[in-house]
Formats: C-alpha cells, sequence, structure tokens
C-alpha cells in the first residue's frame, strides 16, 4: 500500500532505538526524507546506517538532549536547515521509573516529567510554524497504555503519560484551525531496549534470567507476548500519513489487549 510519504519531511524525536526508530525506518522505506534527534551521535550514526540498510534512504541526524530547555530549538534549527518545512513530528521519547510510591523522590517526579512530558512540549512548540507551513501536516506523540489502564509499581510513568494524553486531545482541537492534526499511540508491552534492561535488572535482583521475567510479564498480555517495535509503529506511520486525514485528538492503543478500559 503507498501511504503517500513520498518526499515528505519527517522528524523523529527519539529515533534512535525502538518504536521511534522503526517508525523512522518504515517512513524512509515510504520514500520520506527523515531527521531524527537524540542525544548520542555514536546511537545517531549507528541508527543512520541501520535505517539505510533497511530502507534505501539515509536519515539525517541532530544530536540533543530532548531534557534540556533549548532542545525543541536545536532540533527546529537543524530542520529548517533542511528544509523549508516539516510535514511529520513523532515524538518517541519517555521512560518510566519502576518503583513504590513511598520511594520516589521531587527529583524523580521531576526527572521524568522532563522527560516524558516537556520534552514533547518543547519539540511541538519549536517546530509548530515549521509544521503549519507543511503538507497535510501531523504529529503522533507517543504514549503508553498506562494512561488508560495504571501499571502497578510505574505511578510516575501512570501520571506522565496520562498527562501527555491530555496534552494531545487540547493541541487537536488548537492546532485544528491551522490544519494539523495530533494524535497519541499508547503502546503496551514492547521488546525494546527499556524492557530488555528492566528484565535484565529484576532477573538479577531475583537470581532468575531475563527470559523468565519476561514470560511473567507476557502471562498478563492477551495476545500473550510482548509487541515487536515494527508493530507499534505501523500505527504511527499510518496515523501521520494523509491517508489518516479525518483523524485528530484521538489515543489508539497497541497493547495485544492489556488495557481493558471502555475508553
Amino acid at each position: 500500500m503507498n501511504l503517500g510519504f513520498k518526499g515528505r519531511r519527517v522528524v523523529v524525536v527519539g529515533g534512535t532505538y525502538g518504536i521511534g526508530r522503526a517508525a523512522a525506518t518504515q517512513m524512509a522505506a515510504e520514500g520520506a526524507h527523515v531527521l531524527i534527534a537524540s542525544r548520542s551521535a555514536d546511537n545517531l550514526a549507528e541508527a543512520a546506517s541501520a535505517i539505510e540498510a533497511r530502507s534505501g534512504r539515509r536519515a539525517e541526524t541532530v544530536a540533543v538532549d530532548v531534557t534540556e530547555p533549548e532542545a525543541g530549538e536545536i532540533i527546529a534549527q537543524a530542520a529548517s536547515s533542511l528544509w523549508p518545512a516539516v510535514d511529520v513530528l513523532v515524538t518517541a521519547v519517555g521512560g518510566s521509573i519502576r518503583s513504590p510510591f513511598a520511594d520516589l523522590t521531587d527529583e524523580d517526579w521531576l526527572q521524568n516529567y522532563s522527560f516524558n512530558i516537556l520534552s514533547t512540549v518543547r519539540a511541538i512548540r519549536a517546530l509548530r510554524p515549521l509544521i503549519a507551513a507543511g503538507d497535510k501536516p501531523a504529529i503522533v506523540t507517543l504514549g503508553a497504555a498506562a494512561s488508560k489502564m495504571p501499571y502497578a509499581h510505574q505511578i510516575v510513568s501512570n501520571v506522565h503519560k496520562a498527562g501527555l494524553l491530555g496534552l494531545t486531545k487540547t493541541l487537536a482541537s488548537e492546532f485544528a484551525d491551522i490544519g494539523i492534526r495530533i494524535n497519541c499511540v499508547a503502546p503496551g508491552r514492547t521488546l525494546t531496549p527499556l524492557w530488555t534492561k528492566r528484565a535484565d535488572k529484576m532477573a538479577t535482583e531475583r537470581g532468575t534470567d531475563r527470559a523468565t521475567i519476561l514470560k511473567e510479564f507476557s502471562d498478563e498480555i492477551p495476545l500473550g507476548r510482548f509487541a515487536d517495535p515494527d508493530e507499534v509503529a505501523i500505527m504511527v506511520t499510518w496515523l501521520a500519513s494523509p491517508l489518516a486525514s479525518y483523524v485528530t485528538g484521538q489515543a489508539i492503543n497497541v497493547d495485544g489487549g492489556i488495557a481493558k478500559g471502555l475508553l
């Protein structure tokens, strides 16, 4: 299927691994020009090569710490040096702290807020003029199924991912007048480095192995397994495409059925 990405100008914040990298690869394979942003220059170089190997198109890169106040402007400057406008922005940064409420400090809350919420706010704010000048422009934020069904021991990300959902829905109304669509993809448990590192840490603490930990978490998912990043990224790619031209303000779960709420 032709998703209409040929020649489209795409910025993916958090494009070096996991769902962000998979989405960047899919869009590049569809003919998009892609700029990926992340903290590590080495990771960016590796990701750009991997995207080229899978898609035939090499991604442009910009090294930036998304938790810093100037991050949005740095990304916008990199994009404007390449193109006069941006058609698609994907914000695929985020993370969680697995901890009981009583053990969390103010610093834990503020750091996670900066990573999960402010990074997206800054990117959208700085890139909005370029996106408004784009062709059939779209923004896709990456939330979590936890925004609709909170996970135990992940209160920080539960709160912040719900906030990201509120941001997305509010901006959908505000940006409609300037022709920008914005939606949120809410993945469940996806086999990314975040999850493999978490499983390794838990395995060490419990004297077992990664496979055992991942199996325990998989057993809670109706489909019985973690998602591959590509399975989530295809929803990101579709929502960013012109084929989703009448979809805005939505939060769509790609979670193997783990979130069982009606909304």
